[in-house]
């Protein structure tokens, strides 16, 4: 997770340098910033992860239960 805040601040770094040089109203500033935004929500959904459903949850709890067995071929 450290390696995506380290691109995340390596992109608001370049960010800020792009639109200092072009101009906050320029279309290389908006693409800097979005290419932040875009970084952000990966991190967002790496954070979130995957739920588990009901019947993950109850194997988690009761994994000899008859309905958590796994069979292999």
């Amino acid at each position: 997770m450290s390696d995506i805040q380290e691109k995340i601040q390596q992109e608001l770094e370049e960010a800020r340098a792009v639109c200092g040089t072009s101009g906050s109203n320029s279309a290389e500033c908006a693409a800097a910033w979005d290419a932040v935004e875009e970084l952000q929500a990966e991190a967002s959904h790496q954070k979130q992860g995957k739920t588990k459903n009901s019947l993950e949850e109850y194997c988690d709890e009761n994994p000899d239960a008859a309905e958590c067995r796994v069979y292999e071929d």
